[in-house]
């Protein structure tokens, strides 16, 4: 290791090479994150709260009927408050240095291993999540059809087809908010997604106040609840092409976006986990549509709810998508200039990429989980810290100065969540037991 940090501290002097210094002529060549932020407070909100928004909500009622709602309610907001200080630093380092790309903070920090660690990093992290909201669609879109229209399940229709429906679904949605020139521009569906969580949070707690399904027992202290809450913030591959688009932007005021956010999504969080253990207790599911639909799976309230939760994941996938392409440009064509086909191409590869994936090999998401596992405490916990620390020059804060004392501490924390949670998934595979851990 100390091998390895002496190489890139030799490394260092020399990163000073086109991506930072002027083009000869004293301008700055023009890149394809080049263009002025347009994008209001508001709808950077919407987005950030969207990309923070996954799957996971579903599984917090699980997770709170396994510790208790004390306990639960001091973990969530500790994991707020940890999302909160990362973004923190993932902010100052971008402020010190100017640079409002993950990818190039890992360039700044150790050169072209910590570009290309953060660049695939972000995409086997937003891949893995993307196959999972549309392998929700494959699956339980088929039977919101069919509860509608009272289908027989085992007909050959083909709007029961859940692979037909992922790609109808893909092309003609995912795909053209996908090919938006900006993040900025999809403000409105995560607004409507938002919206459409809000919903389903409203009919938890409608069904919670018309009484409780089943007595409680004790709770337990759940290990796995400790992953599934430490991802549940997994935002940050999004944090910085969002401040990029954002009007006027200022580390204060992106700030500002994450801190407001991160609170709304803890409110939803903690509600939607509050309502649906209060309406269970110790019955829920891991996945909390699955409870519902053990009651009345014809339910007309139910199934909006479920058409609300896939419309949400589904406008989710744009937001994702966004990160994975700007990553694969930084670590391939950084020095190129905008381009509507390459913008285009890598939008198409990927959705193609994904849904062959999801219909074909739909197994490979126990592959997913052990890299989210590894890649979401990088992205969350320790690139934030470990760039920090190398970007923050020693003048200005030394290594046992109290910032930099506490960013090392919280690296070492992403390292025990990582071993943390490939240990339970370890453990999983080898007893055939499935619990859900991961934030999305």
């Amino acid at each position: 290791i100390q091998f390895v940090f002496a190489f890139l501290n030799a490394c260092l002097p020399s990163l000073e090479n086109e991506e930072f210094l002027p083009s000869t002529d004293g301008k700055k060549p023009v890149r394809f994150t080049d263009f002025e932020g347009k994008t209001s407070f508001g709808m950077s909100v919407f987005n950030l709260g969207n990309a923070i928004m996954g799957s996971g909500i579903l599984g917090l009622a699980y997770a709170m009927a396994n510790t208790g709602i004390l306990l639960f309610l001091f973990l969530l907001t500790a994991v707020a408050a940890l999302s909160s200080y990362s973004i923190h630093l993932l902010l100052k380092a971008s402020g010190i240095v100017g640079i409002r790309a993950y990818e190039q903070l890992g360039y700044r920090a150790f050169g072209t291993p910590g570009k290309m660690a953060a660049g695939i990093a972000i995409t086997l992290q937003n891949i893995g999540a993307m196959s999972s909201y549309l392998y929700i669609v494959k699956s339980e879109l088929p039977l919101v059809i069919q509860a509608f229209l009272k289908a027989d399940f085992n007909s050959d229709l083909w709007y029961l087809n859940g692979n037909y429906l992922v790609i109808m679904v893909s092309a003609s949605i995912i795909l053209p908010l996908a090919l938006m020139k900006q993040l900025g521009y999809l403000g409105y569906t995560s607004g409507f997604s938002l919206s459409c969580m809000v919903f389903f949070l409203t009919a938890v707690s409608w069904s919670a106040s018309h009484g409780a399904q089943h007595h409680s027992g004790s709770p337990q202290i759940a290990a796995y609840t400790i992953p599934i809450l430490a991802f549940a913030f997994v935002c940050h591959p999004e944090v910085l092409p969002i401040y990029t688009e954002l009007r006027n932007p200022t580390q204060k005021k992106m700030q500002k976006v994450s801190n407001i956010s991160i609170l709304i999504m803890y409110c939803m969080y903690f509600l939607a986990a509050l309502f649906g253990y209060l309406t269970f207790y110790d019955s829920v599911e891991s996945e909390l549509l699955h409870t519902y639909n053990r009651i009345d799976p014809y339910d007309t309230l139910i199934l909006c709810v479920r058409v609300a939760v896939l419309t949400a994941v589904t406008l989710t996938v744009p937001i994702v998508l966004f990160p994975v392409r700007r990553a694969i440009q930084h670590m391939l064509f950084s020095t190129k200039s905008f381009s509507w086909l390459r913008h285009i191409a890598i939008a198409l590869i990927l959705l193609t990429f994904i849904n062959m994936l999801v219909i074909f090999a739909p197994n490979i998401l126990g592959i997913f989980g052990i890299i989210g596992a590894t890649s979401a405490p990088c992205l969350i916990f320790i690139f934030p810290a470990v760039f920090y620390i190398r970007i923050v020059p020693k003048t200005d804060e030394p290594m046992i100065s109290i910032p930099k004392i506490v960013a090392v501490c919280f690296a070492a924390l992403g390292v025990s969540f990582m071993v943390m949670s490939l240990s339970f998934i370890i453990i999983d595979w080898t007893s055939g037991v499935g619990h859900a851990v991961g934030g999305h």
